[in-house]
């Protein structure tokens, strides 16, 4: 599972949108901007990585409330936001709502997970014989059976299952198209001067993996429906000669580029990335019963990339403390000094570069499996938001902490 690429290729989409209407087309508001100007202040310069995790991102939602109930958008510069399938979402809707100047950039997020949830009584059983369903697979009890979602039959049964349910409820194209104005980001283009955001998929016909870069072209909704499609959900999503699958292929979320001039341009290099962290780094037991290995396995490969990325984070950072880069070759990479990141593991010899991940409590994650990352009901997700915001405060003052200290 591949984190990084040496240089520009198609899969990367690092190449600049099509002549004419794009160039031509209006820029974002200017209200919730930051130019090149804005980077010379005292500000510290603040890239935020959402993990991916299905329905248990509604965590991030939270943690973004909370971070931004707390200012942290007007205390620090948030120079580039991240994201990988439902993180992806998170860090897209807060992109938006920041660029769009928001007074209250939480209520994207929140509206959003509201329409997300199990609601009509149609909704609710779906969901719980859904979940039933599959944790009594992922123990043993009943069969598996390998269905594609491609299928006539499985979209057949989909559409039957919908009846008596909202309509949004099951087109997740359409909930996208909700809150997000597709139309009008076309009309943006790409934005080489603001916040950048970025999104992980993974073409599955190359191999190549791909960074949907708001600096390089208009974001759309296909790059979030990319992100978001686990393959045993979603059939691949096709466009401009590509068919994508989920970020959890590629990064899970994306790091290194948040770090790197031509992904966020050379003002918006980030000197610190705070981690909003789904998967648990450790377990209480050895997993022994199906469903428990099952668990753990979706948990360490979606950890796979994120200490693969921080792993040679933390190496640059080490060479730059040693002296390793003369003064023209940091300049040159647009690095002014170690970026603050997470360690990896709580047993990791500290340095001065580290920063705490931004996770949930042990109390709400011990009552989490894999199943629980499909439960769209809504005492789970509110559980989630609300564990969410309480960890934002958390973060924040461990965070000032570990920098003051």
């Amino acid at each position: 599972m591949a984190t990084r690429s040496a240089r520009p290729s198609p899969s990367t989409r690092l190449r600049p949108g099509k002549a004419g209407a794009e160039k031509a087309a209006p820029e974002a508001p200017a209200i919730g901007r930051k130019t090149s100007r804005s980077r010379t202040t005292d500000k510290r310069r603040v890239a935020i990585a959402c993990q991916g995790g299905g329905s248990q991102t509604a965590f991030t939602a939270g943690v973004l409330k909370g971070l931004f109930e707390a200012g942290a958008h007007e205390e620090f510069d948030i120079v580039s936001l991240s994201g990988t399938s439902g993180g992806a979402i998170c860090a897209t809707l807060a992109w938006y709502a920041l660029a769009k100047g928001d007074a209250k950039p939480w209520e994207r997020l929140y509206a959003f997970w509201q329409d997300n949830m199990a609601c009509t009584p149609a909704e609710r059983a779906l969901n719980q014989v859904t979940l039933q369903a599959l944790r009594l697979t992922g123990q043993g009890w009943l069969p598996m059976y390998n269905t594609s979602p491609s299928s006539p039959l499985i979209q057949q049964a989909m559409s039957t299952l919908a009846r008596g349910m909202r309509p949004l409820y099951t087109d997740f194209r359409g909930l996208l198209e909700k809150h997000i104005d597709f139309a009008e980001l076309a009309a943006w283009g790409p934005r080489p001067n603001g916040p950048a955001l970025l999104m992980g998929a993974v073409d599955t016909l190359s191999g190549r993996l791909a960074k949907f870069c708001s600096r390089i072209e208009a974001i759309r909704v296909e790059h979030i429906l990319s992100s978001c499609a686990v393959p045993s959900i979603f059939p691949a999503v096709e466009f401009d000669g590509g068919a994508y699958w989920d970020g959890l292929f590629s990064d899970n979320p994306p790091l290194n580029e948040l770090a790197q001039a031509r992904f966020v341009g050379p003002t918006s290099i980030a000197q610190e990335i705070w981690v909003i962290k789904i998967n648990p780094t450790q377990a209480a037991q050895v997993p022994v019963t199906p469903d428990q290995i099952g668990d753990r396995r979706n948990e360490l490969i979606g950890n796979v990339s994120l200490f693969q990325q921080l792993d040679a984070l933390a190496v640059m950072n080490e060479l730059y403390l040693q002296g390793a880069f003369a003064p023209q070759f940091a300049k040159r990479f647009d690095l002014d000094g170690p970026i603050r990141v997470p360690k990896c593991f709580c047993d990791d010899e500290d340095r001065s570069y580290h920063i705490p991940f931004i996770e949930m409590s042990d109390a709400l994650a011990s009552k989490l499996d894999y199943e629980s990352k499909l439960d769209r009901s809504q005492e789970h997700i509110e559980a989630l938001m609300l564990d969410g915001e309480q960890q934002a405060g958390e973060f924040l003052l461990q965070r000032a902490a570990m920098v003051s200290a």
